[in-house]
């Protein structure tokens, strides 16, 4: 680090992470495209909540970006966030420095992290001293750094990571976790942010807000008065007892440990646009350009062991034919999709592992056969929006079949994929996946989908990518990067062309599934549509 020490303005804020609220189902990350609706140029954030992923200031809305590829072309995760650690007397003003440090960033996804979420859960003794005012919360024992340690690191390496909620009120830790996932960006903070040795090794910057300590109190009573329901006079005494004490013992002298330091908190954007400078020069050197890698590769390894084809049985040949045709109208290419994938899905069914069982027939003879999964320890992905059309298939096979969607579009700038959107069940990592997309060419798409799977604890082998179609080269990226992963599909063409299309391919299958090629073969959405005629 070569910043200078101190740079004559100080960051204030105490921030609090951006989660989903609410008990739901699923974990949810989400991302989407977009621009800002009033600032003159493109910025974003992260967030993992039920509500748009906006970044709200008083005179912007932000929307979000696609995250771009976080490993290399061998699957291995190649690019770690870049971790800013916040540092700061209660109440000195590090979320609204956090916050002018993203709307300055030009980053696709940073995640907000705060110290609050990670104290200790109290004992009986010592919830009856914190509801009289009478426990130390600014002491270094306060906080549960075991698990806090390993929460940076995990999002350090890109990982989903489950964030406990603390309840000022209640002075515990809520019942339902809160999940965050992916991160160029890890912005930190919290009044012993820098107390833990391996703690700070995690912080790429270290940052110190520096506030005079009556605007900290002033800001201190307004805050817990209003948002956490104390009254002043226990305010006051907490922090005269252990505020301030606290603040003299443990956090000041945390200054000498700072790469800059920031007065003046969010308003001084001498220091502000100095960080954003350095974070920039960090993020450019750990670009990575993985499609085009995969686009430029030479294969000519024979196709890998673990790809299965379904048997080009006349019927077989019959749907791609029909699905292949350009001239092929929009409800006779729906029809015979389905039927196509029906097809794949209860072949990639029999990859799944079953047990062996005896039953009683109606004749009261028995019966040995075996007992497969029936939905319940099957999970299906589908890759937006294309993979989408797969999960009829899936559901008419596995009743109890839960679903997760993700979306990854391609950059027209850079060519790359991003991810933008995923919605993925609880407990996956328990789960046998079936990823679903309705084509694959270079495999970027894939490769991306398999590995924010494997970001949230899928077993690799417990994988299986499903695709109606795939060219040779997706084939390949796809078992160099992850062995273990099926890769089942209904054929595999040999190549791809210039615009990394499948050759000699069906066609955009998205566009022509859902009529949005312009095409004279498509329907409208108030047309009747007629069974098609054409069989095989």
């Amino acid at each position: 680090m070569t910043l200078p020490a101190y740079t004559g303005a100080r960051i204030s804020g105490c921030w609090s992470m951006m989660t989903r609220s609410g008990s739901g189902e699923d974990s949810l990350d989400r991302l989407l495209p977009g621009s800002p609706i009033t600032a003159p140029r493109r910025k974003s954030t992260s967030q993992t909540k039920t509500e748009p992923p906006l970044l709200r200031t008083g005179t912007r809305t932000i929307y979000t970006a696609g995250r771009p590829p976080w490993y290399d072309e061998h699957g291995a995760q190649s690019k770690e966030a870049f971790v800013i650690g916040l540092c700061g007397g209660s109440a000195s003003g590090k979320t609204t420095v956090a916050n002018k440090i993203i709307e300055a960033l030009d980053v696709p996804w940073v995640v907000l992290l705060s110290m609050d979420s990670f104290y200790k859960v109290l004992t009986p003794e010592e919830q009856t001293l914190a509801t009289s005012n009478d426990y130390n919360f600014d002491h270094p024992g306060a906080f549960d750094f075991e698990l806090l340690v390993a929460t940076v690191k995990r999002l350090k390496q890109g990982k989903s990571v489950k964030i406990p909620v603390y309840d000022f009120t209640t002075h515990g830790r809520q019942k339902d976790w809160k999940t965050v996932y992916g991160a160029s960006v890890v912005i930190f903070e919290g009044i012993m942010s820098f107390a833990d040795k391996e703690l700070l090794e995690l912080l790429d910057m270290k940052i110190f807000v520096d506030t005079d300590s009556d605007i900290r109190l002033v800001r201190r009573l307004r805050r817990d008065i209003t948002e956490r329901g104390r009254d002043i006079e226990g305010v006051i005494k907490q922090y005269n007892k252990f505020v301030k004490p606290a603040f003299e013992q443990y956090i000041e002298p945390y200054i000498r440990l700072a790469d800059i330091v920031v007065p003046r908190g969010g308003g001084n954007m001498v220091a502000i646009d100095l960080i954003v400078q350095h974070v920039h020069k960090q993020m450019e050197e750990r670009e990575l350009s993985v499609r085009a890698v995969l686009a430029s590769a030479q294969q000519t390894q024979p196709l890998p062991q673990t790809l299965s084809v379904l048997e080009g049985t006349p019927q077989v040949k019959g749907l791609h034919t029909i699905i292949r045709n350009q001239e092929t109208s929009r409800d006779e290419f729906i029809f015979y999709s389905k039927r196509l994938m029906r097809l794949l899905i209860e072949h990639a069914l029999t990859f799944l592992p079953s047990q062996s069982c005896t039953v009683q027939t109606p004749q009261g003879q028995e019966y040995d056969g075996k007992r497969s999964f029936s939905g319940k320890g099957i999970t299906g992905v589908s890759i937006l929006r294309a993979g989408e059309t797969m999960e009829p298939a899936l559901r008419a096979v596995c009743k109890d079949v839960r679903i997760g969607k993700i979306l990854i579009q391609t950059n027209l700038d850079s060519g790359e994929p991003e991810l933008h959107y995923l919605r993925l069940p609880k407990d996956i990592s328990e789960d046998h996946v079936i990823l679903m997309d309705s084509t694959v060419s270079t495999g970027a798409a894939a490769m991306m989908a398999v590995r924010v799977l494997l970001d949230h604890e899928v077993q690799e082998e417990n994988i299986a990518l499903v695709s109606l179609l795939m060219a040779e080269l997706g084939v390949h990226s796809v078992a160099y990067a992850f062995p273990k992963v099926k890769i089942i599909t209904t054929a595999v063409d040999k190549s791809v062309d210039d615009f990394l299309q499948v050759i000699p391919g069906i066609g955009d299958f998205g566009d022509r599934y859902f009529g949005t090629d312009g095409g004279s073969s498509g329907w409208s959405d108030d047309e009747e549509q007629e069974r098609p005629k054409q069989q095989t």
